[in-house]
Formats: structure tokens, C-alpha cells, sequence
């Protein structure tokens, strides 16, 4: 523990959902929820608004429907995300060289060691004055919290949202506690805090009066000391500079369960090339490679090859995950797939040939899981976004001999998901609305802009074109339609 509060834990404010409103002025100070849109998707943010509703994370997105059926259910844009979670942590980096990131929206930063705070005074100075930066920089709020140790900047912060800051002085920790829920503290998850309520300990201040012989006979040794010492507010891990990373991984939930296994082997080469782009774009590469699959009945099987060295090719990890998957019985349906890559390296093994003709196979059975994360540490997907858009399996199985010859078949129906980017050639940028029965609807806005107007297209209008996102603050592109008018109208091409 120091002396001085000079700790900070900054925690973006409901970070997906206040960057959709901030890039869609029609949904500031609205109900919006990014997540998984299909019957198994699951909510990854909601905004302040929404969860006056009882929309939370982690939320199945048909309960959500039904608390709040007039949000704006949104899926994740997570190039967006990172890219203002790399101004956040940039900004974090020029107070200190001692950085920790533990998410896109979430960091501690060892104000002392930049020597910018050394005391309450000037800690708070720096928090106020990092607030305020932020909001410049990106147009969102961020809540701070200052202590003396990690455990207590974070439970601060939490205390401090939305957008403020608590500064917790040294010597008050004990006072501060005593009236939390216990599922405040580290590592307190549902089972422990369910195992506590039912011997009467529900609040951190009867943790500390249990006594420690008390909560190791309960909880054990290991967990048993740490509980007590967080109780009494003593922590003294330090603050951890650029974590490694471990793995990388994708994965998909679908909206109905895959039995084609040609359909699923397509999308296990599909996963693989998207992991492959995210290993590169991290830097790595890694010689394990992961494939999961979680089966109709919520049974999770992991299957894994270590190679001879690292690679980040994406024909060896696609010929790696092929192999794996012929070791998985995927009789009765597959509901999530995931492939990820291990033991990452920064350098890549050469003979690539050589290392997947010398793979090794190993298996690992485990039962079924929640909805979230991947093979590793730092995927994405299924609980967030579920599967991405693609032909429905009826459209790509018509019935056997009624299929027009290859070169007269018509393109497979575009798909729009609800928030994605989109430009169009008259009237510039906008994002997808809804779709459906062959028609798209776009409201045509920009971050800074008044809230635009709606305009409905056939789904394989030529002039309507998915669009990369534009930034929240600085130049952007004006839209050739500058009407803010936000009753809907049918484009004439509908028509």
C-alpha cells in the first residue's frame, strides 16, 4: 500500500454503446445495446439508458428485446473500438511509462513512476485533467478512480460512474469498505459470494470480522488469506506494463445449430484466415494451433496441434484446423466454432512445410462453457457478435436438380447488419438501420452532425457500398444530402 493516492484506474463509460451514440447523433440519450443480434446473441454493452431497463452485459439479446423493445440493437464494430481505445491508451502513456491495459476500455497507470502526481492534491489534478483530455480527444466519458493500491483506483472508479472521479485517501480504505457487497472485491464471482451469503457474510466489513482462520476454513487457504487481506484494503501488486499477450482467437455462435459438415468445415477455414489477420495485425505468431467446438447439447470439445516452430500463414493454420476438425464427432450440430493460436512468438519459423508435415496432435475434452471467449485470452466473438452475415444455409441448399447451370445462377442476397458503416453515391455516409424483404434502411449521418435522415434501398442497390467507420472527432466527409428532415422516405430505386 502507498502512502499516496497516486494509483489510477480509468474505465470507459459503457465504451461500445457511448461510441455508437457518439458516431449516431440520432441515438444520443437513447437505449442502445451492441452485441450478438441473432436468438443466441448475447449483450456486450448497453448503455446508461438501456440498463434503466435492466439491460446488462452478458444478457442473452432476446431478453434484452423484451425488457427494452425500443433500443437500438447495434452489432459490435470493433476496428472503431480500437481505434479510439488506441488514442485512450496513448493519452495513459504520456503520464506514465507504467501502463497496464486490461481491456480496449480499461487500464491502471502508475502516476508516480511518471512522475506527474505525488500526493492527493496533484493526483486528482491529473485525473481531472485526464478526464477532460479524453472527452476532447474523443467525445467520451471516462470515470477515475485514485488510491494506493490497484485493488482500490478500481473499486473507486466503479464507485465514480458515470464520468466522475473518486479519490480514495490512504488510511480510509477500511471505512470506505465495510458497507460493499463482498462481490466488490477480486475474484469474489457468484459461487464464492452465494458461499459467503449462506454463512451471513454478505458485506466486506463481515468478511473482516469472520476473521481470516475463519474464511480459510471456509474458502481455503489461498483464497481464505486474500479475501481477508483485500477486505481490509491491502494490496501491493504493482502496476504491470504491456501484459503480453497469450493468444489470439475468434470465434462465432450461430443462429441455428450447423449439421452440413461441409458447411462447418467452411467455416473453420473462415475463422482460421480471421484469426491469421488478427495474429498479424498484433505482431505475432504462434506455433499452437486451437480449434473449439461446442456441440448441440452445450458439450465444449478443444482440440490443439503445437507445430514445429511459430507461423502466422494462414494456409498451415487452415490446414491445421482442418485436421483438428476430423478429430471432432459433430453428429447432432454444432452451435459455436472458435479457432485460436498459442504460444506466440514475435518471429516466424520458416520451413513451414516441414513444421506441418511434424505437427503433433493433442486433445482436450471440457464440458459445456458460457457463451464468451475464445480457445484464448484475447478472442472475440461469440458472446459479443455471433456469427457474422452470410447466406442462410436454405439459400445455399436448394433442392438437388433444381438448381439453374452455374453461369446463370443469380449473386447471393447482400446482407446489412443493424450499425454497420455504409456510403452511398448521392448521399454520402450513413449506417444501416434494419433490413429485411429485399430492402435496407439507412439514416444518413456523421459524427458531429444533427440527426439525419432515413432513406430506404433495395439490398443490391449498386450505389450503396459497406464503408469503413469514420472517426468520432475531427475532418469528416460531408454527406451530399445535408437534410435533417428524419422522416423515413423510400428512395425512387425502390420504387
Amino acid at each position: 500500500m502507498r502512502a499516496a493516492p497516486t494509483i489510477l484506474h480509468l474505465d470507459m463509460d459503457a465504451f461500445y454503446a457511448s461510441v455508437e451514440q457518439a458516431s449516431k447523433p440520432s441515438l444520443r440519450g437513447k437505449a442502445v445495446i451492441v452485441g450478438g443480434l441473432g436468438p443466441r446473441g448475447v449483450v456486450a454493452t448497453a448503455s446508461y439508458e438501456a440498463r434503466r431497463f435492466g439491460v446488462h452485459s452478458a444478457m442473452p439479446t432476446a431478453q434484452a428485446r423484451r425488457l427494452c423493445p425500443n433500443g437500438a440493437y447495434l452489432i459490435p464494430r470493433f476496428t472503431l473500438y480500437r481505434q479510439v481505445s488506441d488514442v485512450v491508451m496513448a493519452m495513459l502513456r504520456e503520464l506514465s511509462p507504467l501502463v497496464e491495459p486490461l481491456s480496449l476500455d480499461e487500464a491502471f497507470v502508475d502516476l508516480e513512476a511518471g512522475g506527474v502526481a505525488f500526493d492527493a492534491g496533484s493526483a486528482r489534478a491529473t485525473g481531472e485533467r485526464l478526464r477532460a483530455d479524453i472527452r476532447a480527444a474523443t467525445g467520451l466519458s471516462g470515470s477515475v478512480g485514485l488510491a494506493g493500491s490497484k485493488m482500490l483506483a478500481k473499486v473507486a472508479s466503479e464507485e465514480a460512474k458515470p464520468a466522475g472521479l473518486l479519490l480514495i485517501e490512504p488510511g480510509t480504505e477500511r471505512e470506505l469498505l465495510a458497507p460493499m457487497s463482498v462481490r466488490t472485491l477480486p475474484g469474489v464471482g457468484p459461487a464464492t459470494g452465494e458461499h459467503l451469503r449462506r454463512a451471513g457474510i454478505t458485506t466486506v466489513g463481515e468478511l473482516v470480522e469472520a476473521g481470516e482462520d475463519e474464511l480459510v476454513r471456509m474458502v481455503g487457504r489461498a483464497h481464505g488469506t486474500g479475501l481477508y487481506r483485500m477486505a481490509l484494503g491491502r494490496d501491493d501488486r504493482p502496476v504491470v506494463a504491456e501484459r503480453d499477450a497469450k493468444s489470439v482467437s475468434v470465434e462465432d455462435t450461430f443462429d441455428v445449430d450447423l449439421h452440413d459438415r461441409v458447411r462447418i468445415r467452411g467455416e473453420v477455414q473462415r475463422l482460421a484466415d480471421r484469426c491469421v489477420q488478427r495474429l498479424r495485425g498484433s505482431g505475432h505468431s504462434g506455433r499452437t494451433i486451437v480449434l473449439k467446438v461446442r456441440r448441440y447439447d452445450f458439450s465444449t470439445l478443444t482440440r490443439s496441434e503445437t507445430l514445429r516452430g511459430p507461423t502466422d500463414d494462414a494456409a498451415v493454420v487452415r490446414e491445421a484446423a482442418a485436421r483438428l476438425l476430423e478429430a471432432v464427432d459433430t453428429t447432432g450440430g454444432v452451435r459455436l466454432l472458435g479457432v485460436g493460436v498459442t504460444g506466440l512468438a514475435d518471429y516466424t519459423q520458416e520451413d513451414l512445410f516441414a513444421q506441418s508435415l511434424a505437427a503433433g496432435t493433442e486433445a482436450v475434452d471440457g464440458e459445456g462453457e458460457g457463451e464468451g471467449g475464445g480457445p484464448g485470452t484475447a478472442g472475440t466473438g461469440g458472446a459479443a457478435g455471433g456469427a457474422e452475415p452470410e447466406a442462410a444455409d436454405g439459400a445455399a441448399g436448394a433442392r438437388e436438380g433444381s438448381r439453374p447451370p452455374a453461369e446463370a445462377q443469380e449473386p447471393p442476397e447482400r446482407r446489412w447488419a443493424a450499425g454497420s458503416d455504409v456510403r452511398h453515391v448521392l448521399y454520402g455516409p450513413g449506417w444501416v438501420q434494419g433490413s429485411g424483404v429485399g430492402r435496407v434502411t439507412v439514416r444518413f449521418e456523421q459524427p458531429g452532425s444533427e440527426p439525419g435522415r432515413v432513406r430506404t434501398f433495395r439490398v443490391d442497390d449498386p450505389e450503396l457500398e459497406p464503408s469503413d467507420p469514420l472517426p468520432l472527432v475531427g475532418d469528416t466527409d460531408t454527406a451530399t444530402d445535408t437534410d435533417t428532415d428524419t422522416d423515413t422516405d423510400t428512395d425512387r430505386g425502390t420504387d
